[in-house]
């Protein structure tokens, strides 16, 4: 069932994804060579507990950590680690908090350093498919035009859409109906209607769009081991288009 929020519950969710845009900038400045991706998650609980708010992810069926920290071909579940992050690699994080009984959730992917140019390329197609799924997603719209405009713009770079893994409605839970997946034809769905909050997450592949699952349960990383990113933003959908919840 998808459940419609009144504009006073999207302005909780709007204060909520608030503090996961606060975090994201913090650990986006201290990503960077040297820096482990245990301390990022050390900072981001450190946040949270001076604005009140419970971090997601943490405990989240049995996820151990507060910060998704995924590095270079790893795509999205990334355990923080004490590896010292080097020049030239790539991190995606995702961080999401609960406050006032809504969930908030985000994504971006930041370099350590100089990067390689393709590197620098998938960074950029991956946020561009995000922005391009955003505007997709307007009232009288059906979900998988979302879906058709991010695939679009990815395949156009002739980069790959992660399929095993998809976004998703957001409110009091974490993962609520529809699943907004990155791929398929466009017209298809739910018709989109005023008050559906969905998270938005294209995960991009330099290679193959197939994944495999560490040994750990949780990390996914590309099964030919070439690089991902990651983009996600909590959006409303509204009267006078989408309503992007979790920008500065």
């Amino acid at each position: 069932m998808i459940v419609l929020k009144s504009p006073q519950e999207i302005e909780v969710m709007r204060r909520s994804n608030a503090i996961v845009v606060e975090i994201l900038q913090v650990l986006s400045e201290n990503a960077r060579q040297g820096a482990t991706t245990l301390d990022l998650d050390r900072i981001s609980e450190e946040i949270c507990k001076k604005r009140k708010a419970k971090p997601a992810f943490k405990g989240y069926r049995g996820y151990p950590y507060s910060l998704c920290a995924s590095v270079n071909e790893q795509v999205v579940h990334g355990f923080p680690s004490k590896k010292p992050l080097k020049e030239g690699d790539i991190l995606s994080m995702d961080f999401g908090v609960l406050l006032e009984g809504f969930y908030g959730d985000a994504a971006v992917t930041v370099p350590i350093g100089e990067i390689s140019e393709r590197a620098g390329e998938l960074i950029r197609t991956t946020r561009e498919a995000l922005y391009a799924g955003i505007e997709a997603a307007r009232e009288g719209n059906r979900l998988s035009d979302i879906s058709h405009a991010v695939q679009g713009v990815v395949e156009s770079k002739e980069f790959s859409v992660v399929r095993t893994f998809v976004g998703h409605g957001i409110g009091r839970d974490l993962h609520e109906e529809p699943q907004v997946p990155n791929f398929g034809p466009p017209g298809r769905g739910v018709r989109l209607r005023e008050g559906m909050v969905l998270a938005i997450e294209p995960m991009v592949n330099e290679g193959t769009y197939e994944v495999e699952i560490l040994d750990d349960g949780w990390t996914a990383v590309t099964k030919d081991r070439k690089l991902s990113a990651h983009f996600e933003h909590s959006i409303a959908i509204t009267k006078n288009g989408p309503r992007i919840l979790s920008e500065p």
